[in-house]
């Protein structure tokens, strides 16, 4: 039986628990807050630490000294981000669903999510080339 199946979030080692990313860009993806509304809305751009050929962080021991309010999904945090996508495996696990069968731990493809999962490749711009509006 696979690890995700037999032990909780919690129970994970390091490494289990890093292996669930799918590496698809949505949670390194921009969001935008509207200041008179508050409404948070996605940009087309990624952070310009985020490797967008690898689809992981560029210098992922070091993302939060890199970036102030990268946020750091853990076991114990990862209920609480509203804004992770809801085909992300920590937060599909956290609520009691399945993993999707475009997963890499469940198909054994890593680049299976870019093909079937809701994957960014392609469709994002790095922050510093973005059009931000003035």
């Amino acid at each position: 039986m696979a690890f995700w199946h037999d032990k909780t979030l919690e129970q994970m080692s390091e490494a289990e628990w890093e292996s669930l990313c799918d590496r698809c860009g949505l949670c390194c993806q921009i969001r935008v807050e509207d200041e008179d509304t508050g409404e948070v809305a996605l940009s087309n751009a990624v952070c310009r630490f985020f490797d967008r050929c690898g689809h992981c962080c560029s210098d992922y021991p070091n993302r939060q000294k890199n970036v102030a309010d990268c946020v750091r999904v853990t076991p114990e945090n990862v209920r609480q981000l509203d804004w992770l996508p809801h085909s992300c495996a920590y937060r599909l696990l956290a609520f009691g669903h399945a993993l999707p069968e475009w997963h890499h731990l469940v198909c054994g493809d890593l680049e299976r999510v870019h093909q079937d999962g809701p994957s960014m490749r392609g469709e994002l711009v790095d922050e510093d080339e973005a059009d931000w509006p003035e």
